[in-house]
């Protein structure tokens, strides 16, 4: 199985999740099939099928986080000294050359995406044009409104 890379804030996400859904959620979920049951005719009883399809999404979620958390490398951007290269968990300073507006991304796994909150995909094309860059340097982004250029302004390890 490949390796996934996380960093370490994704992975105490990922954690914490499993541990709600194996501690909360589960054990919710069983009560809510017993007290179904208890209503008698199962054949007809939409709170019955409603808990049990419900049982299927959480032990599907238990599956895919537990596999996703044994094969993940923990990447701790802290640790990182990339000599100022772009590299997976670094944070990045752009400026839109065009614009002239500032915007600020890390580079995180695909689990942690959120561009709300500056976090962007690894696999995504802004990611990748940025990946092995450093500061300094001008990277053209292929994006959906045409090519974007932006200037690496800061590469931090945080």
């Amino acid at each position: 199985m490949a390796t996934i890379p996380i960093t370490l804030r994704g992975s105490e996400k990922l954690k914490a999740e499993l541990h709600k859904l194996k501690t909360v959620e589960r054990p919710g979920v069983i009560a809510a099939i017993a007290e179904a049951r208890s209503h008698g005719d199962l054949s007809e009883n939409a709170e019955y099928d409603a808990a049990k399809d419900r049982q299927g999404f959480i032990e599907g979620r238990i599956a895919e986080v537990e596999s996703k958390l044994s094969g993940a490398q923990i990447i701790d951007p802290r640790e990182l000294d990339a000599g100022g290269k772009v590299v997976f968990g670094s944070t990045v300073d752009l400026e839109d050359e065009s614009t002239g507006n500032r915007v600020t991304y890390q580079i995180v796994g695909e689990d942690e995406a959120d561009l709300k909150l500056g976090l962007i995909n690894i696999g995504s094309p802004i990611a990748r044009a940025l990946i092995g860059r450093h500061e300094g340097d001008n990277a053209a982004v292929q994006a959906p409104g045409g090519v974007k250029n932006y200037e690496i302004v800061a590469v931090r390890y945080v």
